[in-house]
């Protein structure tokens, strides 16, 4: 396979996996965006960033071949002998490991299993990653502390989104290739506008949730230093949030050492029913990382968790059950991060299943599919497939998934710029009559997209949008927006309802089963709100993809869109066909399952096509073929 990238993502691809330079050509302009003519350039950003840079190498060269009965000591020391570029391949068995794997540092290196229906890992033990406990730790050396980084420099001028090159106040230890973090002051009151708070009660319900330095700086975004000229930095990819400003004092930080790059974990079974740590799979102040073909079953807190770091991708996984199903039961839970790329991934029996937990800009979290999430709180209690939990998060992407819906509620914070396109929502499961709504967006959380879904269950939901004041049947409503609490107003509590949260929201072509048809309503684009405002799109036809050029080659011959108010023929019922089944779903569907519904015989290779997505905005002129 050929693919087409930038110039700054060949040579990111050649550090990250070794893989041979073997064209450098000036890049051509960018191409338009498929979002423009839909959203104004304030409120959506390039998303093809996400992931990991170039794509995940197709690596064939093996260093080293263990077999069941070989220690995690074993494996670790594989991992630490292997040449950059080449692969520790685990043969089919049983690995019964009373400790963790730890890649500790090393970049460059695949660890590979023949398949999650063949190769499989019991763990009854863990290891430290970086102050965490996780069965399978992918790390760098050392970790960026933000209370106290080996370098910082204030940012002193060039503030605005898509900026491309900022001023600091000095760059001592900083390199082209490093990764730096930006952040800045929380705002102390409300200016009605991007709202960076964690406190409680003034803006949230239980504080901080512990992304940067907690409570005082919790906006991040994570950038790569691609030139420096005395004090001028140039970063890729550009600014994304608009609200950075000197009064906030703006810093960027980082590492004397680059963070570890090109780790992967391919191919196997991971049984974390006996694990001891937080984690499952840890992915801490890394880069251009992966975790793909990967059955993870009963994790912890986590079955992966994003701890700092950018351009990593998880997809092709299945994620079965956790230890428990009350708080902290995430599938991917992302704390601090930028550009990761969560794509096409089953999650099943998972409380929390795609978990935005921390602050971070420019993450995707596309055609996964999800069912069951189990609350034992409160067995009747629908929790949501997507989730918003904290302060700093902004300009995230959710595509093409499936499942019960979307929520971004105001426990640790709002979020801001938030786009789903083309999903299909139930806001329902079987024995669930709490929470039963697709898209719930609490007070303070502003700025929100929400284009070309498919919401409700026909026959279940009878209101269209549920607000403070609007009346009862929240549970029943296709939207229920700017509540103070879980579909209440509050009884006194804070916060307080948000007017801005409805007026900011921006709704254009979504099909939903109360009115039984798409809408594109003008008064649903929020054109009079001053800053951030939409202009009414001047045309109801939508691109398939707000982040691919076309349909990517693991999906096979299914329908491309698969779901939306243009869609036509599709199989998912109660939907007059707008709805074609990802595949994912389709995956999981035609799986052998055991009796709690977990895929027995997973193997991505045998669901998927191995073509990789292709990004958008690539140039025509330069070619790399691995």
């Amino acid at each position: 396979m050929k693919q087409q990238i930038s110039f700054q993502r060949c040579l990111m691809m050649t550090m990250a996996s070794g893989f041979p330079l073997l064209m450098l050509l000036a890049p051509a302009a960018a191409q338009a965006q498929p979002w423009a003519g839909i959203l104004d350039p304030a409120r959506a950003i390039d998303w093809s960033k996400a992931g990991v840079r170039g794509g995940i190498p197709q690596r064939t060269t093996i260093c080293s071949t263990l077999s069941p009965g070989a220690s995690v000591s074993q494996i670790n020391t594989a991992i630490a002998n292997c040449p950059s570029g080449q692969v520790v391949y685990l043969n089919a068995g049983t690995y019964n490991l009373s400790g963790g794997i730890d890649f500790a540092g090393k970049s460059g290196v695949t660890l590979r299993g023949a398949g999650a229906d063949q190769t499989h890992l019991v763990f009854s033990g863990s290891i430290s990653c970086l102050g965490q406990a996780a069965s399978i730790c992918m790390r760098s050396g050392g970790y960026l502390s933000f209370n106290s980084p080996q370098n910082s420099a204030t940012w002193t001028a060039n503030f605005a989104k898509g900026t491309t090159v900022i001023t600091l106040s000095g760059t001592a230890n900083l390199s082209v290739g490093s990764l730096i973090v930006l952040d800045q002051l929380n705002d102390t009151s409300d200016n009605g506008k991007v709202y960076i708070c964690s406190t409680a009660p003034q803006c949230s319900n239980a504080g901080p949730a512990g992304g940067g330095v907690s409570g005082k700086r919790e906006q991040l975004e994570f950038v790569t230093v691609t030139a420096i000229s005395g004090n001028n930095v140039t970063i890729s990819p550009p600014v994304s949030m608009p609200n950075w400003r000197s009064s906030q004092q703006p810093r960027a930080t980082w590492t004397t050492s680059k963070p570890a790059s090109g780790m992967g974990l391919e191919d196997m079974d991971i049984s974390l029913k006996s694990a001891t740590g937080r984690s499952g799979i840890m992915m801490a102040w890394v880069t251009d990382s992966w975790v793909k073909g990967v059955r993870s079953t009963y994790g912890p807190r986590n079955h992966v968790w994003f701890w700092e770091g950018a351009h990593n991708t998880v997809r092709d996984s299945h994620f079965y059950e956790s230890q428990g199903h009350a708080t902290e039961a995430y599938g991917v839970e992302h704390i601090q991060g930028s550009h990761n790329l969560v794509e096409n991934n089953i999650f099943r029996r998972v409380t929390g299943p795609m978990k935005s937990n921390g602050a971070g800009t420019g993450n995707v979290w596309s055609y996964n599919y999800s069912s069951d999430d189990v609350y034992t709180p409160s067995a009747n209690w629908m929790m949501p497939s997507s989730s918003f939990h904290a302060t700093g998060t902004g300009y995230v992407l959710h595509e093409g998934n499936q499942g019960s819906g979307l929520i971004a509620d105001d426990v640790h914070g709002p979020s801001f710029f938030v786009t789903a396109f083309r999903n299909q929502w139930d806001g329902w499961e079987t024995g669930k009559s709490a929470q039963t709504v697709p898209i719930h967006i609490y007070t303070l959380d502003r700025y929100f997209n929400i284009i070309g879904n498919v919401l409700g269950r026909s026959g279940y939901h009878k209101k269209y949008t549920s607000s403070p004041g609007s009346g009862s049947d929240c549970y029943y409503s296709i939207y229920a927006i700017g509540f103070g609490g879980n579909c209440y107003d509050g009884g006194g509590q804070f916060p307080l309802n948000d007017p801005i949260t409805l007026s900011s929201l921006m709704r254009w072509g979504n099909y939903d089963v109360v009115s039984a048809g798409a809408r594109f309503v003008s008064s649903e684009v929020p054109t009079g709100i001053g800053l951030y405002s939409n202009p009414v799109p001047a045309s109801q036809t939508l691109p398939p993809s707000f982040y691919l050029t076309s349909r990517p080659g693991w999906w096979g011959s299914m329908p491309w869109p698969a779901i939306g108010p243009d869609v036509t023929g599709g199989d998912v019922a109660g939907y007059s066909g707008r709805a074609w089944r990802n595949p994912a779903r389709v995956c999981y569907d035609n799986a052998t399952k055991d009796s709690g519904g977990g895929i027995t015989n997973f193997n991505a290779k045998k669901c998927y096509g191995t073509a990789q997505s292709v990004p958008l905005a690539a140039p025509q002129n330069l070619r790399v073929t691995p």
